[in-house]
């Protein structure tokens, strides 16, 4: 099951409050992606936030269509909360307000995967 690194850029120093900002993440209202036609286009496996000095990275594990994540995301209540509370914190402002500004983001902020291995990638010998 593939994963994703979206990048955020914060201010430095504000780790215990951003952190606190994710201790509140009311998660989505469902793991389901829909896609353009509304019928499921993957799920949400999980996620992980990390942050080390001016930069902070969301993992995001999945199966399907990576493309539904971004619409998915911009749908959420919770994901919209923790972005009005991050903004003081980062050093870049970006609108994440509509769903296309989402999606923009989504997709400029996106990490390129140099490599992706699990247990099942191992052969049965």
């Amino acid at each position: 099951m593939p994963f994703a690194a979206v990048t955020y850029r914060v201010k430095p120093g504000h780790e215990d409050e951003i952190a606190e900002i994710f201790q509140d993440f009311k998660r989505v209202d469902t793991p389901v992606l829909p896609g353009a036609d509304g019928q499921a286009a993957g799920r949400l496996l999980g996620t992980a936030v990390f942050i080390k000095d001016d930069v902070m990275v969301r993992v995001i594990q999945y199966e399907g269509e990576f493309s539904a994540i971004a619409g998915h995301m911009a749908r959420q209540q919770g994901v919209h909360t923790v972005e009005q509370r991050l903004a003081p914190f980062l050093a870049e402002q970006r609108d994440t307000t509509t769903p296309e500004g989402f999606r923009t983001y989504f997709r400029n902020a996106t990490m390129r995967v140099l490599t992706q291995l699990s247990v099942d990638d191992r052969s049965a010998a």
